[in-house]
């Protein structure tokens, strides 16, 4: 099973003027650990669940640039980018800039937003879920053409461009791995087996992951697609230091349900040496998973 590190909560010692070194330096151990990725959260506003709007969240893309800098091998993406967030063609010219200057190093996760709050406090439009779900899916279309030798227009319901010209495109054909988060049944899973190379399920009891797993099958036989070709990974509840062999038991049966990739952060206190810590007690022992 692979390794992801996702920087969620960002109160980290030192506050704003230690936070660009603290984060080069976790994302350097993270990368030179054997991590296989790295993912920022894309709000506005922390969640209320961390602490909301009164403490720290950086722009994901902006993260992300600075962060290809300080590392070699690394995936690196968001956690996942809402869709209400940026028009589809910026987004697609962000991601691919992104994977050009990092070495053919960026993912694209993406999911309808959900966070209220900060875009009514920014002045963002926040359609209803319905609509987010269309958005989503434009988009999803919209990066596909733009990532392809297709540069003509896209006329959708919410979307149209007279041209999709994205040049240079990402350094693997076809774009960036796509990731799309979140586990509902009738929408997102129906939309990871039309378009996307990863599902991302929260941490569920193992029956509950192993119930979604069919469901995003079922849809991809509805869709005519292979469901060997879409990876299945999750985001942990629980943190891997604090019970190790109870984490590593959940992962392997999640490894058993095909699962292989699970999404775990850094301890706040210690952001830097819990990561070297994961790496060197954790990460081992997950790779014998699966």
């Amino acid at each position: 099973m692979k390794l992801a590190i996702h920087c969620a909560n960002l109160t980290w010692p030192g506050g704003p003027a230690a936070l660009g070194s603290t984060l080069a330096e976790v994302a350097r151990t993270a990368d030179q650990g054997g991590v296989t990725t790295l993912t920022m959260m894309d709000h506005y506003f922390q969640m209320e669940t961390l602490g909301g709007p009164s403490q720290p969240m950086l722009e994901g893309y902006t993260s992300l640039g600075f962060l290809a800098g300080q590392t070699t091998d690394v995936e690196l993406g968001l956690l996942v980018t809402g869709v209400t967030y940026r028009h589809p063609g910026l987004l697609a010219k962000i991601v691919s800039t992104l994977d050009v200057l990092s070495g053919g190093r960026a993912m694209f996760g993406i999911g309808a937003a959900w966070y209220e709050r900060e875009h009514v406090a920014l002045g963002v439009p926040f359609p209803p879920t319905a609509e987010r779900f269309e958005r989503l899916e434009e988009a999803l279309q919209i990066c596909r053409q733009m990532w392809s030798d297709d540069d003509g227009a896209y006329n959708g319901k919410h979307y149209q461009l007279a041209e999709t010209v994205c040049v240079p495109q990402p350094l693997r054909t076809g774009g960036p791995r796509v990731l799309i988060g979140g586990s509902g049944e009738r929408k997102t899973l129906r939309l990871v087996a039309k378009y996307a190379d990863a599902c991302n399920l929260f941490s569920f009891p193992p029956d509950e992951i192993a119930h979604k797993i069919e469901v995003l099958d079922r849809h991809c036989e509805n869709e005519g697609r292979d469901p060997a070709e879409i990876q299945r990974t999750v985001i942990a509840g629980a943190h891997p230091l604090e019970d190790t062999d109870g984490f590593l038991r959940t992962m392997e049966q999640y490894a058993a349900l095909g699962i292989d990739q699970v999404w775990t952060g850094p301890s706040p206190a210690d952001p830097i040496g819990s990561v070297a810590d994961i790496c060197e007690r954790v990460l081992p022992r997950l790779r014998d998973l699966g």
